[in-house]
């Protein structure tokens, strides 16, 4: 059996982002039988239609486009900016959801994790971003919803986290999004 293919999409693009310790935390947690796959982000123009409707579509939106069409299920890991998601994680969303009626995301299994040195854990992100993606056909998984607080002081300098208990829900949030995609296994 081949693995499955997971992305990975991180809303921050600062080299010690947080959210992206948390992905690579939550992927090296997930079955051999998963292969997290960092999707990259930062290179994407903002989105225009123009860029499509004339033609012009950038190379790089039409590579992401493909490598999103051929994910098995996606996995967001997200801060929160100003009590909303970043413009680099919505952008992606909208590139790869065009043009209309060639959504790649379309049908795949999804999950959230929101990330703040706040004690909110991006809570207003993370429902953002919901809201965004339920629209998008992603069928997320809805529990353990995964708001983690205080990010910040939770790694250990190997990027490892120091708190048993935020720790011990990560792997519960592992386990949940591992056995979510499984069910969308044909």
């Amino acid at each position: 059996m081949s693995k499955l293919q997971i992305g990975v999409l991180v809303g921050s693009l600062r080299k010690e982002s947080f959210s992206k310790k948390t992905a690579l935390y939550v992927s090296s947690l997930m079955p051999d039988t998963f292969d997290m796959k960092p999707l990259e982000i930062g290179n994407l123009a903002m989105f225009n239609q123009d860029y499509d409707d004339e033609g012009k579509t950038p190379g790089e939106w039409t590579t992401f486009r493909e490598e999103v069409r051929a994910l098995d299920g996606v996995l967001l890991v997200s801060p929160e900016y100003n009590r909303s998601i970043p413009p680099v994680i919505k952008n992606a969303l909208d590139i790869a959801s065009r043009p209309y009626g060639k959504n790649a995301w379309s049908g795949k299994p999804g999950g959230i994790i929101s990330v703040s040195p706040g004690k909110l854990g991006g809570f207003g992100a993370n429902h953002q971003l919901r809201q965004a993606v339920v629209f998008l056909n992603i069928f997320l998984l809805q529990q353990p919803e995964a708001y983690i607080g205080d990010i910040a002081s939770l790694f250990d300098e190997k990027g490892g986290i120091s708190n048993q208990g935020t720790a011990d829900f990560l792997r519960i949030y592992a386990d949940a999004f591992a056995q979510w995609v499984l069910k969308f296994r044909g």
